[in-house]
């Protein structure tokens, strides 16, 4: 039977094979195929800017964005809006066919580069030529997709750092360079490998440009005690990433009676200065992502869903869910904006008066903001513990959470570590141990939690200190095990970019992607040691030799 779609960008891909039919996050086979043919306009875009480049002239920021944007717009759960595609699509068309017009040479561009029209007709029939398995070669499809995933995460640590004004050219013009090359037949699996690595190297040159933006806007995460309860006004449940979104809605909302709460990836504005003033910030509700149906339900107040997680709503409240920026959901209200911009959040603001209070489901505080800056005012701390042996190992757990029974594996995991272990996190796999009560050690939690899957930068830097103060000439001889669960694209650039500072044996989990063909996993079996999990006892044992 033919494929109605075929995707597998995501660990919880239909048989970790890829879906064909529908897509296990929602997304149907029309929104698939419009996704890939943005994906390949953006690539074509790209090798037309890259072009540019090598004739010497300047690419605006505004096509820097559009390329982030879009990429940003087709990462697992950000936008299911075959409406908003469709308009990205018609956009990008426009910009190319203008970019064209400024080439010197154009010759041997590759079809994505000088296809311009606007025929929406030809959009079906385009996308189920220039999908994922397009690529005939499986080892030449892996490696292209492979960047291409890691690319979409490295976009959108740009577009949140874009968001505060913060812009790396040399981040951008690499995007689109790499981007071009995944539509190049003359580059084989040496060639795209090599290419791999350098999608990590600046991975992490994306990561640092994030983390100056959002320090320099909010000032450094501080360590942080976050209510889960309630209060007794009308709420505003905040989800996603962004956190220049949550900026202007706590201004905008200061003396309207309405409280502001975080959801899943946006639990550690907490842990920003900057959030602190606003006494109507009251606190996190829920967990992680894919619980958003019930809490959702539960909390009673609107919704706003400021990037990619989103689970397609119930009825219930999907009158409720408004989305912004790369975020769409069909039906669902979308609120305007563009880079440097103000939004008007007034239309949630109004709608949230009108509702009651959010049902409690939990009471007490968890704690985190154990970013890089305050781990390193610790930094005596924790190495004296580490010397006299109070902390035998840092186990880093960070990455994605995600709905699949596996990943009941993490709780038991953290569950089962030895008293003398502390977890490093960042991402919502937080959510699989952070209300657990696993105590302290001299006073050091447990679980240091450096914030969203977006503050990974954090990890590699508290490594890279402590192989300074250890005085090792490796990464890997540090007391550091990697066991780390993964979802969606961000989670895919976050391991490129530990690949490049050369951390080894990482272990993934609970499935390794779908998208490694059998040769290029054993090229990052053999290379990098990379290795799925086992059992929690099996893997005890291997990390811990207990």
């Amino acid at each position: 039977m033919e494929n109605k779609m075929f995707c597998y960008q995501c660990q919880e891909t239909a048989g970790c094979t890829g879906c064909t039919k529908m897509g296990v996050c929602g997304k149907n086979p029309q929104v698939a195929g419009m996704q890939d043919l943005l994906v390949y306009v953006t690539k074509g875009i790209s090798a037309i800017t890259t072009r540019l480049r090598e004739e010497g002239k300047e690419v605006s920021k505004d096509v820097n964005h559009l390329v982030s944007l879009n990429l940003f717009i087709t990462i697992t759960n950000a936008n299911f809006d075959e409406e908003m595609i469709v308009a990205r699509m018609k956009d990008t068309l426009k910009k190319k066919a203008e970019l064209l017009t400024l080439l010197d040479n154009k010759n041997d561009l590759p079809d994505a580069a000088t296809w311009c029209s606007y025929d929406e007709g030809e959009y079906n029939s385009k996308a189920a030529r220039v999908g994922v398995l397009s690529t005939e070669n499986e080892d030449i499809r892996s490696l292209r997709e492979l960047i291409t995933y890691g690319l979409k995460g490295l976009s959108a640590y740009s577009k949140h750092a874009n968001a505060l004004l913060e812009d790396d050219v040399e981040v951008d013009a690499f995007m689109q360079k790499a981007l071009a090359s995944t539509l190049d037949d003359s580059l084989g699996v040496n060639e795209l490998i090599a290419l791999t690595l350098e999608t990590g190297k600046y991975g992490v040159q994306g990561m640092a440009l994030l983390d100056k933006a959002n320090t320099t806007a909010y000032g450094n995460p501080e360590i942080t005690k976050v209510n889960i309860g309630v209060g007794t006004k009308p709420g505003i449940l905040v989800s996603g990433h962004d956190l220049r979104d949550m900026e202007m809605l706590l201004k905008q909302t200061e003396g309207t009676g309405v409280d502001i709460y975080t959801h899943s990836e946006m639990l550690p504005a907490h842990y920003y200065p900057a959030f602190k003033k606003y006494p109507h910030f009251v606190g996190n509700y829920g967990n992680a992502w894919w619980k958003q149906k019930e809490e959702f339900e539960s909390f009673n107040g609107p919704i706003l869903m400021t990037t990619n997680c989103i689970v397609p709503p119930k009825d219930s409240y999907k009158d409720k869910l408004y989305t912004t920026g790369a975020a769409g959901f069909p039906g669902c209200k979308h609120i305007p904006g563009e880079i440097g911009q103000e939004k008007d959040f007034s239309a949630i603001i109004e709608h949230a008066k009108k509702c009651a209070a959010p049902v409690e489901i939990e009471t007490g505080e968890i704690i985190g903001g154990f970013a890089h800056n305050q781990v390193l005012a610790l930094a005596d701390k924790v190495v004296d513990a580490v010397k006299t042996g109070a902390i035998k190992k840092f186990v880093v757990m960070a990455g994605c959470d995600g709905r699949a029974k596996s990943r009941n594996y993490y709780t038991d995991f953290a569950q089962a570590l030895p008293s003398d272990a502390v977890i490093l996190t960042a991402g919502c796999a937080k959510y699989k141990y952070n209300k657990l009560n696993l105590g302290d050690i001299g006073g050091i939690p447990r679980v240091l939690d450096a914030g969203q899957c977006n503050d990974s930068y954090s990890l590699a830097v508290i490594a890279l200190k402590l192989k300074e103060v250890f005085g090792l000439a490796d990464i890997n001889e540090l007391p550091i095990v990697y066991n780390i669960a993964w979802y969606e694209q961000k989670a895919v650039i976050v391991l490129l970019a530990l690949l490049y500072l050369g951390v080894k044996d990482i272990h993934l989990g609970p499935t390794l992607p779908a998208f490694l063909s059998p040769n290029v996993a054993t090229v990052l079996v053999e290379n990098f040691g990379i290795a799925g999990i086992g059992t929690v006892e099996d893997d005890i044992k291997l990390f811990f030799g207990a």
